[in-house]
């Protein structure tokens, strides 16, 4: 049994759920894999579940597929016996899951704020479905990550999902006790996985792209521009909601430190979640894992590289597009 950093009384009943809060493609399912190879900590990636592609051919990160994985078929188990009918590859855990065209257009905007998040709630509040899907879904929320502790007998979570509006309604779950990691990583990085997902934001083995389907994903494609704005939206959403959190809440996390330095940034964040910072492993492939999410997660490499391609692969026309759209909050994140 690892010894336990102490956490206060007061949430001591409270599911333990640590949060990455990121731009997408910033590294986020290998700094969920590494912690969920922690003794004490679990991860099953992304508990949003928004599009698993092709229900029957999704494959979970131990290569099977999803709907004849063990370990989901164990999820579902406890999740029956929490009262819910339960597939991970169609969750509905998403705030927007089954929404109305009213609430998806409130729900559709990142967070701008505290004042801004009062007039997205009174907007919502007209809505007579809100109040009670709302309930629902963090309710399912709680149900499936308590499932996933019960089922792995571990006693932290980590949610991978990303983005600052969901964040928002965790943190508002009594049941919960959220701390935060936010992860970053420089947007010329991102921007490149935006232009380029195929090639720069899957799974390494070109058959198991797609969610281990295989396919392109020309569609998904972005230009620079919007690429870049992606990667500044998304950080000025983290700061946004950030600013409503005490500072024990929340710990930043350099996407190239975690790949330079994994073992030390390991222990710092160990030690920030409450658990034995001594029992830090970098080897996270040591470990089965359940995790839907980024194509990574089906790679059989476990070396921690850092990837700069982009410095090779952006020319300066793209390099100048970018600096224009998101330059000004790169710099000021230390990016030069």
């Amino acid at each position: 049994m690892n010894s336990l950093i102490p956490v206060s009384s007061s949430d001591n009943n409270k599911v333990r759920l640590i949060y990455i809060l990121a731009a997408s493609h910033s590294g986020s399912t290998l700094l969920a894999m590494l912690l969920g190879a922690h003794p004490d900590v679990c991860t099953i990636g992304e508990i949003k579940a928004t599009y698993l592609g092709a229900p029957e051919q999704y494959r979970c990160s131990c290569r099977r597929k999803i709907k004849k994985c063990p370990f989901w078929n164990g999820i579902s188990d406890e999740m029956a016996k929490r009262g819910f009918s339960f597939d991970i590859t169609n969750a509905g855990t998403d705030i927007r899951s089954g929404a109305t065209p009213y609430i998806l257009k409130l729900l559709k905007p990142l967070h701008r704020g505290l004042f801004m998040e009062m007039l997205r709630d009174l907007a919502l509040a007209l809505s007579p479905a809100w109040s009670s899907r709302l309930s629902r879904i963090q309710k399912l929320n709680e149900a499936l990550v308590e499932s996933v502790l019960q089922y792995t007998g571990e006693k932290v979570i980590v949610d991978s999902s990303k983005i600052g509006i969901r964040l928002k309604y965790l943190l508002r779950n009594p049941n919960l006790d959220v701390k935060v990691i936010r992860l970053i990583r420089d947007g010329r990085g991102v921007a490149l996985t935006y232009v380029d997902p195929e090639q720069f934001a899957d799974a390494s083995d070109p058959s198991l792209r797609g969610g281990g389907m295989g396919g392109n994903r020309e569609k998904e494609r972005l230009s620079m521009k919007m690429a870049a704005l992606e990667w500044r939206r998304s950080n000025e959403e983290a700061e946004s909601i950030l600013k409503s959190l005490n500072a024990s809440q929340w710990m930043e996390v350099r996407y190239e430190s975690l790949c330079l330095n994994p073992g030390e940034t390991l222990k710092k964040i160990f030690t920030f979640i409450g658990v034995d910072p001594g029992a830090a492993t970098t080897d996270f492939r040591s470990v089965e894992h359940h995790v839907v999410g980024n194509g990574m997660r089906l790679d059989s490499r476990g070396e921690i590289r850092l990837d700069e391609r982009w410095k090779t692969v952006l020319n300066e026309v793209e390099l100048k597009e970018f600096d224009i759209v998101a330059g000004g909050i790169s710099r000021r994140l230390g990016y030069l």
